[in-house]
């Protein structure tokens, strides 16, 4: 890669964070620190407003846009597989979600680029099991109460199909066992719980706060799971 194709990299890079640190960037692109250091000095000179905060990285001041960039076939066509894969590691309203973002995706691509794209996708197949296809549309909804730290109500069934309501504090979402599994606090059992997606009724939405300020780590409860990563 050259320098002009990195330094833009880097830019893109640290729009899609918050923040960034140096030792990120020098793994992403196989520099030294040295060379982040010089790289994130041209961006500045050429009028990109970086700032710093220790320990957390750099960070684009707040205000600043980029322009939207084009996309290359390669970048196309690693997108459009990946959309093959939801069908067994998503669910509907990831599914949908995608097809919206892929269709903007299209929208900034050469005439020819759209083209070759179109006659890809009908050359490339994915045939899952069973257990695989997700029925359910309830990945979208539980990212957003888990990112806003939201408790929601869950209408569930176990594996005895006793079905009860729960009031729970998601702390997130983790594939396993070929299935999502929702990790959260359980208001009801006063402790954590594994709750299979799959097994989800109903899903509530509430504004209300968590009530615990702070949570496990995700990956602390991934210590956890009768599975080996």
């Amino acid at each position: 890669m050259n320098r002009i194709d990195r330094l833009f990299g880097i830019l893109i890079l640290l729009q899609s964070r918050k923040y960034v640190t140096a030792e990120k960037i020098a793994d992403q692109y196989g520099i030294s620190i040295r060379t982040v250091y010089r790289d994130i000095k041209a961006l500045s000179e050429q009028g990109i407003p970086l700032s710093f905060e220790q320990p957390k990285g750099y960070f684009i001041v707040q205000g600043y846009f980029l322009p939207p960039i084009s996309f290359n076939s390669d970048e196309a066509n690693a997108l459009l597989l990946m959309e093959r894969f939801l069908g067994g590691f998503a669910d509907k309203s990831i599914s949908q979600h995608y097809t919206t973002a892929l269709n903007k995706v299209k929208t900034v691509l050469r005439t020819a680029q759209k083209e070759k794209l179109e006659k890809l996708n009908e050359h490339i197949k994915l045939q899952l099991p069973e257990r695989l296809k997700n029925d359910f549309e309830y990945l979208s909804i539980l990212q957003n109460a888990i990112s806003a730290k939201c408790i929601i109500q869950l209408g569930y069934q176990n594996n005895k199909k006793e079905i009860s309501t729960r009031k729970i504090e998601p702390i997130g979402l983790i594939f396993y066992a070929f299935g999502w599994h929702l990790i959260a606090w359980c208001h009801l059992r006063n402790e954590y719980r594994d709750f299979k997606v799959n097994h989800i009724i109903e899903v509530k939405s509430t504004e209300i706060p968590f009530s615990i300020t702070a949570h496990m780590a995700l990956n602390d409860y991934m210590k956890m799971l009768p599975v080996n990563y």
